[in-house]
């Protein structure tokens, strides 16, 4: 038989969730803001909500994102590289590639061409 949680660590847990459940409305709400043709990086949007270590909490809510309302535009959300890293959380993977094609980012290999100039930073768009 499983053992209680004790009520110190529920709320924990709860205060965790909680968290997550804002960090993840923050990265959604800065991804919604690139633009159709421009593209920016995980570690660019946790820099942004002030969490600069947490590129992959970034992955881990582009990676929920798809049944959020209003939509998020995950598809605009590469690694530092401008590699499609998060194309495996499409469905079919290639989606990722022809949402980014469809609006004009050429990807060859898994990457972005032109990357540089096509890199949306939300701390200078947005401010910080």
């Amino acid at each position: 038989m499983k053992k209680a949680a004790s009520p110190k660590k529920e709320k924990e847990h709860l205060k965790d969730n909680i968290n997550k459940h804002n960090f993840f409305d923050d990265v959604w709400d800065v991804a919604r803001q690139i633009p159709k043709g421009r593209v920016t990086s995980y570690g660019a949007i946790a820099n942004y909500v002030g969490t600069k270590l947490s590129a992959r909490m970034v992955g881990w809510a582009m990676n929920g994102a798809g049944s959020v309302k209003p939509k998020v535009p995950a598809h605009r959300v590469v690694n530092r590289n401008g590699m499609l890293t998060g194309k495996h959380h499409f469905n079919p993977p290639e989606l990722m590639q022809q949402l980014l094609e469809k609006e004009k980012i050429k990807v060859v290999n898994d990457t972005i061409i032109d990357f540089d100039k096509l890199f949306w930073g939300p701390a200078k768009e947005l401010g910080i």
